[in-house]
């Protein structure tokens, strides 16, 4: 069995020339050191690429006078590299998380380096990916270089996120804690939503569960709800009491009966303990947990996302406010077509009436340059704290109604007029 390499952090990041693409693992798994580093070389490097979908912490690569050096290739946007992908610095490459893997597996982008952290190896040599497993397996499969943090602090997890020494250049050993993602309390607002949300629900259900406040406000919504099992994208703080109560038990499921499936988790160290060596959680690529065939074989498949905005017709607007890149399409549609698919499954669009700023997020027309991320044809149930329409089979008109009876009073009269007006009713 070969050793690990185990270089210096300067040592490691000198592999990259200008030129290069380099894929940069992310979430909490996101490999600060090396990056940090990376961008240390700015003055001596130039056209290096970045692939990435979601980085945490700071992004130097996207502030000036690092980014001079950088060009950011995003298949996701968080809020640390938003500014940078909407000027020419960065880019979006809009797609689906479950198609991420083929532009690296069908060479559309080849990758010279890939920029990881890992636990340190097992007695076998195999070291884990720890919580953010995605699209990170088919980048070290097709990267030419292998770069890791090695860490005590990363979670082994159970599942395909394993790695062997082999495969990897070069290690540099750190001890630090991953990144631990706080999401704030909810709102009365978000409270009223996740409780009409949670009345969809029927037990046995298979669940999956976006990021933020809605989502956990469901969770907690959901303490009555019995042999509840979790296919997801997302694994955060929410689901624990759920587990912990045993309403979540998975014994419902057709695919991995009885375990929680998942590609990435976000949230605290509670969160990372628990998913520590703990054989009942799967971490798959996204390559497999988003797979519509896959999702859809289990029973009542219940998908629950989010929007920005949604017209009259059922277009779902979910990754930009205008022509601003604001996220990313994500996994909304790949869960959103299994769930409608699934025997009893239910697609859920759950978000608050306004905007912060009061703007209703129920409109006649999308944001001129706005992304359709979910078309009308896939819509069905959609969630606000006024309640709940179900627009599968109804007419552009009757959705019109059906979405003005859940917005904010404050704006049905202006929106009933601008329904009048856009079809033309007397």
């Amino acid at each position: 069995m070969h050793n690990l390499n185990v270089v210096t952090v300067s040592e490691a990041v000198s592999h990259i020339k200008s030129g290069d693409r380099v894929f940069f693992q992310g979430a909490a798994m996101t490999p600060n050191l090396l990056i940090n580093a990376l961008c240390e070389r700015h003055h001596e490097l130039s056209d290096v690429e970045i692939v990435q979908i979601h980085t945490d912490g700071n992004a130097p690569y996207m502030e000036p006078p690092c980014s001079n050096a950088f060009n950011l290739f995003s298949c996701f946007v968080g809020s640390n590299v938003r500014k940078g992908v909407n000027t020419n610095k960065g880019d979006y490459i809009p797609i689906f998380l479950s198609e991420i893997h083929w532009l690296f597996r069908k060479n559309i982008l080849p990758l010279d380096a890939a920029f990881i952290q890992v636990s340190p190896p097992d007695r076998h040599g195999y070291c884990s990916l720890g919580v953010s497993v995605d699209i990170t397996i088919p980048a070290i499969q097709n990267a030419k270089k292998v770069i890791a943090l090695v860490n005590p602090k990363v979670p082994r997890t159970h599942g395909d996120g394993i790695i062997h020494i082999n495969q990897i250049d070069f290690a540099v050993d750190i001890d630090h804690p991953i990144h631990e993602v706080g999401f704030g309390i909810p709102t009365e607002t978000e409270n009223a939503i996740g409780k009409n949300v949670a009345e969809l629900i029927e037990d046995g259900a298979t669940l999956q569960m976006g990021i933020g406040t809605i989502p956990n406000a469901v969770l907690h919504n959901l303490t009555n709800h019995k042999r509840l099992g979790v296919h997801t994208e997302m694994f955060s703080d929410g689901l624990l009491p759920l587990i912990e109560k045993g309403v979540i038990t998975g014994e419902e499921k057709e695919i991995k009966t009885n375990k929680i499936v998942t590609t990435f988790a976000a949230g605290s160290q509670r969160l990372y303990d628990f998913i520590d060596d703990n054989p009942s959680i799967h971490f798959k690529e996204a390559a497999y947990t988003n797979d519509t065939a896959i999702i859809r074989a289990n029973p009542k498949v219940t998908a629950i996302n989010s929007a920005i905005e949604i017209d009259f017709t059922g277009q779902i607007c979910a990754d930009t406010i205008g022509t601003y890149q604001y996220s990313g399409v994500g996994g909304q549609m790949d869960f959103i077509r299994a769930a409608s698919l699934s025997e009893g499954g239910k697609p859920i669009i759950a978000m608050p009436s306004t905007t912060k700023k009061g703007v209703s997020k129920i409109v006649p027309f999308l944001q001129p340059g706005a992304g359709v991320t979910t078309t009308r044809a896939h819509v069905h149930y959609v969630a606000t704290e006024y309640g709940v329409v179900n627009l599968f089979g109804k007419s552009l008109k009757q959705r019109a109604k059906a979405l003005i009876s859940i917005a904010h009073p404050n704006h049905r009269e202006n929106l009933e007029r601008q329904m009048i007006d856009r079809f033309k009713l007397d």
